[in-house]
């Protein structure tokens, strides 16, 4: 942990924190989910981990190498998305085009399907688990 330094909170939900952090050495910023450690939680993020490290798709944020293990906490590196949620670009825009709307759709149809050609159910699809990393596509 002592490799990156915190930047700001990006985000919280009922599987933890996740924060942006910054490399100390490289500078690369990515984001961290922290999990409260326990039995089960770690059995269910352990299979999340697996599967999620199978997925090469333009649309998935991808786990970086490292996964860290604090006595109380699993943290997994991740991709930064500096785009944000799906759920803000919504609420700046107010509304989308149809042709907008009809390309961001095909883009989340695109990482469902191919989910479900690597016999992996997402279970938790929704606009604030959706990211941008900044250009027109969603991840």
């Amino acid at each position: 942990m002592e490799k990156y330094e915190l930047v700001k909170d990006i985000g919280s939900g009922n599987f933890g924190v996740a924060r942006l952090m910054r490399n100390k050495e490289t500078k690369e910023l990515v984001a961290m989910k922290y999990i409260e450690r326990g039995l089960k939680i770690d059995e269910n993020v352990a299979r999340e981990i697996i599967n999620h490290r199978s997925l090469r798709h333009p649309n998935i944020i991808r786990f970086k190498r490292k996964v860290v293990l604090t006595p109380t906490h699993l943290a997994i590196v991740m991709e930064y998305a500096a785009g944000g949620e799906l759920f803000e670009r919504i609420c700046a825009a107010g509304k989308f085009s149809e042709d907008e709307a009809r390309y961001f759709f095909q883009q989340l149809i695109s990482r469902v399907s191919y989910c479900h050609s690597m016999q992996i159910c997402h279970r938790d699809l929704n606009w604030r688990t959706t990211y941008w990393d900044g250009s027109p596509a969603p991840r």
